[in-house]
């Protein structure tokens, strides 16, 4: 049965994490490996693009007190998220445990890890005994009001959720095993792959991209890669300069050779111009030569032919003469030859 309603706030009246047993003392010592490895995991990879850091409270096996009627009753969820809750208490120290009415906001999520020994409880199959605080599920469902409760069971690799409506637990169909949180824009999903040296399915946080959130050492490891692949990027390019360089330089030796035999074949040609400017010049002279010749031939024909002519002309008046002697001597032969 509940007190009456206290008549300060209960957060200058009842207890503060200070004065609250911050371990199980039923239960005392560490959990289990799995108890250790999955809620650091989910811690890691918890980190809600709409909210900073510094506004995120992540708790695993931490104490939440949640009834200030009943400031000694707490819960130990195996993990649990609180948002718009400064990462410190009070913006100043780490928690020794979570007081509801100190910290004045629900979980948003609370996420239990199964054993044997404590799947009746965790799935809501115990009743509340006389006298006794209230259980798990009505702690989480009916005094607080957290928005979703995720119980997943390593043994099977089952992953079951439930979301308040109307005050109670409904359970959320999954597809794929996995469950999308519209309000900090993560989904929580079974991931196979290797955490701490274990090779096993893992609760594990993604994005809408539906890719895994990293870890800061997977985050390390990436950059690490990255950094490598862009060292390697740079000796490539590097590399690829250094043949285009000797590329270039191949290519400006063969274009001086070949200049060296452009000029090589361009001074050839010039030497065989003027050795042909040169034939030509005494062919030109041969021929100016043999044209004084032919010139002098033709003036000697000539010479000739005028010599030619006089000596006709001589002969032509030898033989008129002839003739005329001829013929003078026939009237001289009628002539002597009528006196005979």
């Amino acid at each position: 049965m509940y007190q009456r309603t206290p008549s300060l706030p209960p957060k200058e009246m009842l207890p503060t994490m200070y004065d609250l047993p911050s371990e199980n003392m039923e239960e005392p010592g560490l959990p289990d490996e799995f108890h250790l490895f999955q809620p650091e995991l989910l811690r890691q990879t918890f980190r809600p693009s709409n909210y900073p850091a510094e506004q995120i409270f992540i708790a695993s096996d931490l104490n939440l007190y949640y009834d200030p009627y009943h400031p000694q009753w707490y819960k130990r969820p195996d993990w649990f998220a609180a948002l718009g809750v400064p990462r410190l208490y009070q913006g100043e120290e780490l928690r020794l445990s979570y007081v509801i009415w100190q910290e004045e906001i629900v979980p948003f999520i609370a996420i239990e890890l199964l054993s044997p020994g404590t799947e009746a409880e965790d799935l809501g199959r115990t009743e509340r005994g006389i006298n006794q605080p209230p259980t798990k599920w009505e702690v989480y469902e009916r005094i607080l009001g957290i928005p979703y409760y995720v119980v997943f069971d390593r043994y099977s690799n089952q992953l079951q959720a439930f979301t308040l409506k109307s005050g109670k637990y409904q359970p959320l169909r999954l597809e794929n095993q996995q469950l999308w949180l519209e309000e900090v824009q993560l989904g929580l999903g079974l991931w196979a792959g290797n955490c701490q040296g274990i090779e096993r399915l893992w609760l594990r946080w993604y994005g809408r991209d539906g890719n895994w959130i990293l870890t800061p050492t997977e985050q390390e490891t990436q950059r690490a890669q990255q950094e490598a692949q862009r060292a390697e990027q740079e000796t490539q390019r590097a590399e690829q300069q250094t043949q285009r360089a000797e590329q270039q330089t191949q290519r400006a030796e063969q274009q001086t050779q070949r200049a060296e035999q452009e000029a090589q074949r361009a001074e050839q040609q010039t030497q065989r111009a003027e050795q042909e400017a040169q034939r030509a010049e005494q062919e030109a002279q041969r021929a100016e030569q043999q044209t004084q010749r032919a010139e002098q031939e033709a003036q000697r024909a000539e010479q000739e032919a005028q010599r030619a002519e006089q000596q006709t002309q001589r002969a032509e008046r030898e033989r008129q003469r002839v003739l005329e002697l001829e013929a003078l001597l026939a009237r001289y032969q009628e002539q002597f030859g009528q006196l005979n």
